[in-house]
């Protein structure tokens, strides 16, 4: 069997505050690693508070690409990050580094390592009729109808997952192909080796009571604030995709009256709540990760013996 001579990547995933940027930082210190953000939210300019952002300090030590590099104005698709990452893990890998991608948007690193498939649009009447036959039957029923059109397909996704059964029926009644066949379409191979490590909170509580105090800390450092300036210009409105991002959405809310200062909390703590959900579920999805509970004892030890041993690959 001939030897796989591609470079190395490494995929740092996980849900929205479990510590994704900490360990990678940790790791850069250890291992010749150069870090690229895969966020949907990150590479807009002058978002920084709610999204989290590194602070200046910390990306001067551990600079990050495809961070600020659009206006909240410009929208950013999964096909933007794939054409706007390639080039920068090329970049990193002639200088004989690794890259190390880390984030929580997993359309992102789905584009990027499979491509994006030429599928149809969606149809609104076809959604429509499918979700009212869910409403009747259930999605378990649904779900057993994809296993017998498109097993591969049904493998992957969960019995309870409305929104990606909805999109594999659609696509099939609208192609009369399996879904799993068109996204294998045309994908080359990905020309990286990757090391996948994903942070899994197995406790949602601990989660949950960090996603409060991070966003609690978050309006401490003026959220409000940035928002207040981001809705003074001009360019900005309320469906823009970088505006209705997790937080931003909900203050803008606030900010035009809809919701007292309580209920803005509220409803911003259990939106980030429903992204990690969200998150997570797609993590499990990935049968190739490597996951660390971090909630279980810092997980540095046991990530860097997997990054020790895989980039033992270099030599």
């Amino acid at each position: 069997m001939p030897i796989d001579q591609r470079p190395l990547a490494i995929f740092l995933m996980g849900p929205t505050a479990s510590g994704k940027t900490a360990l990678a930082c940790e790791l850069s210190d250890q291992f010749p690693l150069d870090l690229v953000s895969v966020d949907s939210a990150l590479v807009y300019r002058g978002m920084d508070i709610g999204t989290a952002k590194p602070d200046a300090p910390t990306l001067a030590r551990y600079p990050h690409a495809l961070i600020d590099i659009r206006e909240p104005s410009q929208p950013y698709s999964a096909a933007d990050f794939a054409a706007d990452a390639l080039p920068v893990m090329r970049q990193i890998s002639a200088r004989g580094r690794v890259p190390l991608l880390v984030g929580g948007t997993g359309l992102y690193f789905r584009a990027l390592q499979q491509g994006l498939s030429d599928l149809p649009d969606a149809h609104p009447a076809l959604r429509e009729r499918l979700f009212a036959e869910a409403q009747r039957i259930g999605w378990p029923a649904m779900h057993a109808r994809l296993v017998a059109l498109d097993p591969a397909a049904a493998a992957r996704i969960g019995a309870n997952d409305a929104q990606r059964l909805q999109r594999a029926l659609e696509v099939i009644e609208l192609t009369g192909r399996p879904l799993s066949e068109l996204q294998q379409r045309g994908h080359a191979r990905f020309p990286w080796r990757v090391l996948k490590l994903a942070l899994l909170p197995e406790d949602r509580r601990a989660l949950h009571a960090r996603i409060a105090q991070r966003f609690d800390a978050m309006l401490a450092d003026g959220f409000l604030d940035e928002m207040k300036t981001l809705r003074a210009r001009h360019d900005l409105h309320a469906d823009l995709p970088a505006i209705r991002a997790v937080g931003y959405r909900q203050a803008w809310e606030h900010l035009d009256g809809k919701t007292n200062a309580a209920e803005f909390r509220d409803r911003a703590i259990f939106a980030t709540r429903q992204l990690a959900k969200r998150q997570i579920t797609w993590l499990r999805s990935d049968v190739g990760a490597r996951v660390f509970d971090p909630d279980r004892g810092h997980p540095l030890a046991r990530a860097v013996d997997a990054v020790e041993l895989f980039l033992g690959r270099l030599h």
